[in-house]
C-alpha cells in the first residue's frame, strides 16, 4: 500500500478527481481528513470509503480553504485525531467565469486566485509548521494543462493556477532542507462526472452526440483516449507517496501526451 498509515488530507472532495483521490489513499492504506465547503460531497465520499470495507479512518472537516480560519480548523482537527500529517493533497478549485481576458471581470480573477492561489497557500502554510515539527511531508498541488497550453476565455482560471505552479517550486526549494516535498502534476482532459455532465451541454447544443465530441478530443491525444479521473489519481497518489521520495519540485503532466515539455 503506498500510504499504508500515512495521514492524508485531501481537499476538494467532490464528483470528479476529488472524490478519486479520497477513495484512492483509502484502498492505498491511508489514514484520512477530507474537506469540501458542501458537508453533503463529504457525507457522499465517506459512504463511499466505508463501502469499500476497509475500515478506514476518515475525518470530514467542512471548509472554504479561501478563508484562512478554516484551514487552521481543519489542521488542528487531523492533528487532533491523528497526531501528523504526512501527506496533504491539494485539489480544491474554482475555474473562474468563462470570458476573454481583455474582457475579464477582474474581481473575478481575484476570486478565482483567492481559491487556486491564496486559498492552496492558506492550507500549505497552516499544515508545514506540523510537517516541520516531523521533519518530513509531502505536498502536491493539483495544477491544470490549461497553465501550460492556454485556452480561450480561461484565463482567470490559468493565470492562478500558473502563479500556484511558481508557488510550488518556491516552496520545494525552501522547504527541503526540513524534508517537506512539494510537486505539481499537471492534468489534462479527464473523463469523469463533471466533463460528461459538461459534454451532454455542449452536445445539444451543437447538434451532436456526447460519444462523438469524446472521440474528437481524443483524436489529438497520442495516448488516442481521454484519462479516467481515476487513472490520474493514481498518478497523483504515486507522487505524494514514498516512490516518489527522491522528487521534489516536480512537475508531472497528465494530459495522455497533449502536452509534452522540450
Amino acid at each position: 500500500m503506498l500510504l499504508k498509515d500515512k495521514v492524508t488530507i485531501v481537499s476538494g472532495i467532490g464528483p470528479g478527481l476529488g472524490q478519486e483521490l479520497a477513495k484512492l489513499c483509502a484502498q492505498e492504506g491511508a489514514r484520512l481528513a477530507v474537506c469540501a465547503r458542501t458537508a453533503s460531497k463529504l457525507d457522499a465520499v465517506a459512504e463511499d470509503i466505508a463501502a469499500l470495507g476497509l475500515a478506514t479512518e476518515v475525518l470530514k472537516v467542512p471548509t472554504d480553504i479561501a478563508e484562512r480560519a478554516q484551514c487552521e480548523r481543519l489542521v488542528a482537527a487531523t492533528v487532533e485525531r491523528f497526531g501528523r500529517i504526512d501527506v496533504l493533497i491539494n485539489s480544491a478549485y474554482v475555474t473562474g467565469t468563462y470570458a476573454p481576458a481583455a474582457e475579464a471581470d477582474l474581481a473575478d480573477w481575484r476570486e478565482t486566485m483567492g481559491v487556486n492561489l491564496f486559498g492552496t497557500m492558506n492550507l500549505i502554510q497552516c499544515a508545514v509548521p506540523q510537517m516541520k515539527a516531523q521533519k518530513r511531508g509531502s505536498i502536491v498541488n493539483v495544477n491544470t494543462k490549461v497553465s501550460r497550453m492556454p485556452m480561450a476565455t480561461l484565463g482567470g482560471y490559468a493565470v492562478s493556477k500558473a502563479a500556484l505552479r511558481m508557488a510550488t517550486t518556491q516552496l520545494a526549494k525552501e522547504l527541503g532542507g526540513f524534508g517537506i516535498r512539494v510537486n505539481s502534476v499537471f492534468p489534462g482532459w479527464m473523463w469523469g462526472e463533471t466533463v460528461e455532465k459538461g459534454m451532454v451541454e455542449r452536445a445539444k447544443a451543437e447538434g451532436t452526440t456526447v460519444q462523438a465530441l469524446r472521440a474528437q478530443i481524443a483524436e489529438a491525444l497520442p495516448l488516442g483516449d481521454i484519462p479516467e479521473d481515476g487513472e490520474c489519481a493514481k498518478a497523483i497518489v504515486a507522487v505524494a507517496s514514498d516512490y516518489f521520495s527522491a522528487m521534489t519540485g516536480g512537475c508531472i503532466d497528465l494530459s495522455a501526451g497533449e502536452y509534452m515539455p522540450l
